[in-house]
């Protein structure tokens, strides 16, 4: 079972991004729906950032993780010190790309590029930073600011648009430069903990770890990471192509609103990073498989709860909301994008363990099939269907499916081990018989208390059952930790 220390960094780490959430979902449901053409441009931007950064990382933050384990402490410094190098070195020549390629390409778009380059300058340093903050177990501080500066940010700029103080241009780049705030905040927080040796002479940290390992290890991650990040991100790039600016802003609330149902799931998937690379190589196969499903089994019932309570309540939570006529076209995109995660959470983290194994190759070959069948389907939806944004969220719920499965499908090949138990399967089938019992309730005409009343009944019966058949054992472990003052 987990340790205490880890239990709170999965606690802190969780509560700090339900706190990001509720600033993120209350702007998205309060503020975008005002202007969403700008945060089509800001999403926009945001996903060309978001396929560069990982080249100017180029594999360099995963093989922090993957590598520093079996390190000197001397050599753990050098590592981390060749990724920052890597970043800097990579950043110079996409810039130069960029400025050359301005004289040969016409795209109409072209220009988002010099946006979308310091975003992406600044993220690959997020990253990085963030997951040395992982190495050293300091990751509380790290997780506030990363989660907290943009979902703050973001708003206050929409505010002073809408007020005219700001224009378009402006906006986005304030947006820009939050991210700057964040990379300079979570530097002077990681080199407080962890002070870089003099000297760029990286021959010991080499003679450690074969340098054809390092840079065999960081390319396939770099491939794995880009098109994974393609894969996740093309819709916000596609959309602008094919449709507008407005459809990608309406359809990234539906986005921003699904994938905060991940969040629990970001929190273990990053603090446990570092067990599971340490699990593969010590051979801990069945440790590692005890974890698989716990965690699998503890994300399935978080997401569950989330998920059944927006569907059953997400439209008479929009029905008390001013900006319900602008938000309700992205009702569709939130109940299909959330069933993707919920998926994606109920399968733990098998991206981890073949990331951190001898097989991370696989990772391509899954990525690129990912990648390829994403791009196909959304092409086919937005240019052979009528179901326009709605089509884009069929699309990724169908690939990210057939994703997980393939995975599942190899590390129970190579490995042995699945994240489902017979506790697991008896969870789901009764999460399905509340969910449907609740949905078939009739409706009331007060919408507050039809709200709380689905919602309250089906989140109370799951979490009571659950907590009486001890399927989860985190929730049994904070429920009785809770409880044992008043049980003296």
């Amino acid at each position: 079972m987990e340790t205490n220390k880890t239990h709170k960094q999965v606690f802190w780490f969780t509560i700090i991004n339900y706190v990001g959430a509720a600033i993120g979902v209350i702007s998205t449901v309060f503020i975008y729906p005002y202007d969403k053409e700008f945060l089509g441009v800001v999403r926009y931007v945001d996903s060309i950032a978001q396929m560069l950064f990982p080249v100017m990382v180029f594999g360099g933050a995963q093989a922090l993780i993957h590598f520093y384990p079996s390190l000197t402490e001397q050599n753990k410094n050098q590592l981390f010190k060749y990724g920052i190098v890597t970043v800097l070195g990579v950043s110079l020549v996409i810039l130069a790309l960029i400025f050359f390629g301005k004289t040969f390409i016409d795209w109409t778009n072209y220009k988002y590029l010099f946006y979308a380059f310091p975003l992406a300058f600044s993220l690959a340093f997020v990253e990085l930073f963030r997951r040395q903050a992982t190495n050293i177990e300091k990751l509380e501080i790290p997780t506030l600011y990363e989660k907290i500066i943009p979902k703050i940010s973001l708003p206050i700029i929409f505010l002073l648009l809408i007020c005219e103080h700001l224009d378009r241009i402006s906006g986005l780049v304030a947006f820009i430069g939050s991210y700057f705030i964040l990379l300079l905040l979570m530097a002077m927080y990681v080199f407080r903990h962890f002070r870089l040796h003099s000297g760029y002479n990286f021959k010991s940290l080499f003679n450690e770890v074969s340098k054809k390992e390092y840079y065999k290890y960081s390319f396939y991650s770099f491939l794995g990471s880009f098109g994974s990040l393609l894969a996740f991100r093309i819709d916000a790039f596609m959309i602008p192509e094919f449709l507008s600016f407005e459809a990608n802003g309406t359809f990234n609330i539906g986005v921003a609103l699904a994938t905060s149902l991940a969040i629990p799931a970001l929190g273990i998937f990053a603090i446990y990073a570092p067990k599971i690379s340490a699990y593969l190589k010590n051979d801990g196969i069945i440790e590692l498989g005890k974890k698989y499903i716990e965690t699998a089994k503890l994300l399935f019932f978080i997401g569950a709860i989330l998920y059944t309570s927006v569907v059953l309540g997400i439209d008479s939570f929009f029905k008390m909301l001013p900006t319900y006529d602008k938000l309700v076209d992205s009702i569709p995109i939130i109940i299909l994008l959330g069933f993707n995660v919920l998926f994606n959470m109920s399968t733990g983290f098998n991206s981890e363990i073949i990331s951190y194994s001898k097989y991370y190759k696989f990772n391509i070959i899954a990525i690129f099939l990912l990648s390829t069948l994403n791009i196909c389907l959304n092409l086919f939806f937005l240019t052979q269907t009528n179901l326009g944004i709605i089509g884009v969220a069929y699309a990724s719920l169908i690939a990210m499916i057939s994703f997980n499965c393939f995975k599942l499908i190899f590390i129970y090949k190579k490995f042995g081990i699945l994240p489902f138990d017979k506790n697991y399967l008896k969870l789901i089938g009764m999460v399905s018989l509340v969910f449907f019992v609740c949905y078939l309730l009739p409706e009331n005409a007060n919408t507050i208390l039809n709200l709380f009343l689905k919602v309250g009944i089906n989140a109370s019966v799951i979490i009571f059952i659950t907590y009486k058949m001890k399927w989860v054992y985190s929730l049994n472990y904070w429920i009785d930790k809770f409880l044992k003052p008043y049980k003296q």
